[in-house]
């Protein structure tokens, strides 16, 4: 971004969300990415390449992130403190 341009205002044609929404939005995306990676390497390890992996795997997918969500929020705080005792901050 050249000097003197404000950011985007929109991604994907979608007007962006205001700041104040970052702390859902971050664990949100978050849960989804972590949970969709780790329930499918655990159905690919229990299935195998097989026919119905992807189908599994988005049922799989699907129970991991309602969990996971919610214990991304509950957890972060803590994980958040336990970062400030192990870090230097600047």
């Amino acid at each position: 971004m050249e000097s003197g341009q404000s950011p985007s205002r929109s991604v994907f044609g979608l007007r962006k969300l205001p700041a104040r929404y970052t702390g859902i939005v971050m664990p949100f995306l978050l849960s989804l990415l972590m949970s969709g990676i780790v329930s499918f390497v655990s159905t690919l390890h229990g299935m195998g390449m097989t026919h119905g992996l992807l189908h599994a795997w988005v049922g799989a997918w699907s129970w991991s992130w309602m969990i996971a969500f919610p214990a991304v929020l509950l957890v972060l705080p803590i994980v958040r403190a336990l970062t400030r005792l192990l870090v230097e901050t600047p």
